[in-house]
């Protein structure tokens, strides 16, 4: 066992090996930029990216044509955001678009929403519930006939909770409004079908699901008007127009191959890490009383758990466990301004019990040995802080 272990698969996972080997050509022999159309280079690096882009929708049960490459969830987030509201207004310049989203979201939603803000659009961010759930009736009662779209995750980052996204993406049809869907945590993790889930936009990055990192995709619903987004950049065209720039074909490549391992071992690894979690929880709760788990009890992310501590400061915690196990209090892009999770007030926590939480994510490469071994570390370390 090599320390410290890795227990922060939320943030970023590690490249499985396998997506390695698959990615490594592309940077010593086949280095053919994909749109170079007249010779062999280009042509084989083109099949690669295409049998790359089959992976991905495989996973998600989508078209190869609906995928579009992006260099992560967070230009994905953008392009669905800002593409829908633009194309909004181009259409109709002079009046005003709604957004519907919710204050749990990552940053890469949020912070777009404040931005277009201040472009003639209204934003209406959704309270959840106390197991930090978005409820349908919550959505009815706020959609209205402005709502161009709606934007609710999957699975959260934080707390692990899946949405009921197919009953949220009813009540946006009955609307007219487009649903998009950060799935970004989900995808690799549980079952994800675009179809059964009714949205029209979806975001996916691969370094959340054993892939490299700087890749993503924007699943488009190939039965929306061409109209109806339009691209924030733009360039040589590629990717039907909607994300110009030389296709990162290396990447890519490592990508499709992430989602197709993960589309064979979804099933198997998600029973294995849910079972590696629950040995945790209760080991902690059982030994240390005063342990809460935050967020709803069941339906969650595999593997995924925030936990409250009472009686302890998480950043004191997390000192005390870094030189044996690599964890965090939030995600990853908020743990360095001190803010505290967002997440957690929005669920209605005491700032005592948001302050105690720390993230646990544990992932493909995790071990009984591994959690073993956190399961200690973390109720010495809580017992000794107690004291103090």
């Amino acid at each position: 066992m090599q320390t410290p272990v890795y227990l922060d698969n939320q943030a970023t996972t590690p490249v499985d090996p396998r997506v390695f080997a698959a990615m490594r050509p592309l940077y010593e022999t086949h280095f053919g930029n994909a749109s170079s159309s007249t010779h062999r280079h280009g042509w084989y690096v083109e099949e690669l990216v295409t049998l790359a882009r089959e992976q991905v929708a495989e996973l998600i049960s989508a078209k190869p044509e609906e995928i579009i490459f992006t260099s992560g969830a967070t230009e994905s987030n953008n392009l669905a955001l800002f593409g829908t509201c633009r194309a909004q207004l181009s259409r109709s310049p002079k009046q005003n678009t709604t957004v519907i989203s919710a204050s749990t979201e990552h940053r890469a939603v949020l912070d777009p929403l404040a931005k277009l803000k201040s472009d003639k659009c209204e934003i209406k961010l959704l309270a959840p519930n106390k197991d930090g759930l978005i409820e349908p009736e919550v959505l009815q009662a706020a959609v209205s006939p402005e709502c161009t779209l709606v934007s609710l995750m999957l699975g959260n980052n934080e707390i692990g909770v899946i949405n009921d996204i197919a009953s949220l993406a009813a009540v946006c049809r009955e609307n007219g409004s487009l649903l998009h869907c950060d799935a970004a945590q989900a995808a690799g993790k549980i079952p994800v079908d675009v179809k059964a889930l009714g949205v029209d936009l979806l975001s996916i990055s691969a370094h959340k699901l054993y892939g490299p990192k700087g890749i993503g995709a924007l699943f488009v619903r190939a039965s929306l008007p061409k109209s109806s987004i339009e691209p924030i950049m733009f360039g040589g065209g590629q990717e039907q127009g909607l994300r110009s720039g030389t296709l990162n074909s290396p990447a890519i490549v490592g990508f499709g191959e992430a989602c197709r391992l993960a589309k064979i071992e979804l099933e198997q690894e998600g029973k294995r890490l849910q079972l590696l979690a629950t040995r945790l929880f209760e080991s902690l709760s059982n030994s240390l009383g005063g342990v809460q788990l935050n967020g709803a009890q069941s339906n969650r992310l595999p593997g995924s758990l925030n936990l409250s501590f009472e009686g302890v400061e998480s950043a004191e915690l997390l000192g005390k466990l870094s030189p044996h196990l690599s964890l965090s209090s939030t995600s990853a892009c908020s743990s360095g301004h001190g803010k505290g999770s967002h997440v957690l007030k929005a669920l209605g926590l005491t700032e005592a019990r948001q302050r105690s939480s720390i993230r646990i994510g544990i992932g493909r490469f995790n071990t009984e040995e591994d959690i073993t071994f956190a399961s200690e570390q973390i109720r010495s370390a809580v017992k000794e802080l107690r004291q103090t």
